[in-house]
């Protein structure tokens, strides 16, 4: 037992340290914290002045409560002709000019400009001009202005009853788009690292193998001891990974702001139930040791390092599967594809916390998957765990298949 954790202490001081490492997970939490706090980021370093539009409003009604200046769009209304503004807007001085006017009883748009607006700022401008011209045809009936935005601006309470008394309460559309947010965000991270440890440990174990150390290794520790140390050292390591990662997601979103960040993210979690985290950390991780199993058992498979990344093909483009599957159930997650992936251990945990969070499954079904995860890693770790035994110094050429014939010949 002691000269396994040696070599499991030795193995993750040794990567812990590496610059691979450090760099990763720094480029983690830069690639995360850009994404959450891009606008404040953007507000930071990407400061611009306002567009400057110009109203002209040739209708009788009032828009003055639609247009309302922000640090995007800054509006104002004028009276002067249409040639005098469209002159400035030449100019420059102007970045685009609204003309309302009334056509067939409906409020008619048209945005002159000079310099073609960027995409977020046309969408939005063209979404305000959509909501004035809703707000003018329902004014037509002769409704004050708080009666009409009233009108328009209500909204139905919808409550979800489920007349099967033996299934829960079917979601709500905010639990359904929390579970949906954060399951992009899990899966993306866990994508990443399981396919980042599963090389490393591939290519540690062949780098050893390719120099010839782990014969000098071997010689005073037991194959099987070596195969437990790096899958616990890596396994180790990556759960050391997550940690600093979350970590520091969560002092930043407390401490930026005051703590405006927190604030958004602890309503989505509000709207996650408990089983959803409970079951998503299961499946990282046994998924993560799963794949490292794996790992393992294609490093040992080749002669030298530079057959790592063609061993581990396989592996790596399951991995890829589950990812885009994930990716195509953002938009539908009740699909018979993110169904049936969210059941194959090798991607259960990409898809499986997706369904759990945005869709009304049966608690069966988290169950089964996690059951049939669980039994995977454990045949599939004795099989890696006997195979290891003989392949880690046996060395042949040829692709995946051909080693493992190779293997089961020289050692049979």
């Amino acid at each position: 037992m002691s000269k396994f954790w040696i070599l499991v202490t030795q193995l993750y001081k040794q990567k812990i340290k590496a610059k691979s490492f450090i760099f990763g997970t720094l480029l983690y939490v830069a690639i995360i914290s850009g994404i959450i706090f891009w606008s404040d980021i953007k507000a930071a370093l990407f400061s611009e002045e306002p567009l400057k539009i110009a109203m002209i409003n040739n209708t009788k009604q009032d828009f003055k409560e639609v247009f309302q200046s922000d640090n995007d769009l800054k509006f104002s209304f004028s009276n002067d002709d249409s040639a005098k503004i469209e002159k400035q807007v030449k100019d420059e001085k102007l970045d685009a000019a609204v003309f309302l006017n009334e056509k067939d009883g409906k409020l008619n748009a048209e945005i002159a400009t000079y310099t073609p607006l960027e995409f977020n700022d046309q969408t939005k401008l063209s979404s305000m001009i959509q909501y004035a011209g809703k707000i003018y045809s329902v004014q037509q009936l002769n409704l004050s202005a708080e009666q009409a935005a009233q009108i328009i601006e209500s909204e139905t309470p919808i409550n979800m009853k489920n007349l099967n008394t033996e299934k829960e309460s079917g979601k709500s559309e905010d639990e359904k788009a929390a579970g949906i947010g954060a399951s992009i965000l899990v899966g993306s991270i866990v994508y990443s690292i399981v396919i980042s440890f599963l090389s490393i440990i591939t290519t540690d174990v062949a780098s050893e193998k390719g120099s010839r150390v782990l014969e000098v290794l071997l010689a005073s520790v037991k194959p099987s001891t070596h195969f437990l140390a790096k899958i616990t050292g890596t396994y180790l390591l990556a759960f050391t990974q997550v940690i600093l990662i979350f970590g520091v997601q969560i002092i930043l979103l407390l401490i930026v702001n005051g703590g405006e960040k927190w604030g958004k993210v602890a309503d989505i979690v509000d709207h996650l139930s408990i089983s959803y985290v409970l079951y998503t950390l299961a499946y990282l991780l046994l998924s993560i040791f799963l794949f490292l199993i794996m790992g393992a058992l294609f490093g040992s498979l080749v002669s030298k390092v530079e057959e790592a990344g063609q061993t581990m093909m396989p592996a790596m483009f399951v991995g890829m599967a589950g990812f885009y599957v994930l990716l195509s159930g953002l938009s539908n997650p009740d699909t018979l594809l993110v169904k049936v992936f969210s059941f194959i251990p090798f991607t259960t945990v990409m898809v499986m916390p997706l369904r759990i969070g945005a869709t009304d499954l049966s608690p069966a079904e988290p169950l089964i998957a996690l059951i049939v995860l669980i039994v995977t890693v454990i045949v599939l770790f004795y099989i890696s765990f006997s195979f290891y035994k003989r392949s880690v110094l046996t060395y042949s050429s040829g692709g995946v298949i051909q080693k493992i014939k190779t293997v089961l010949k020289v050692t049979t």
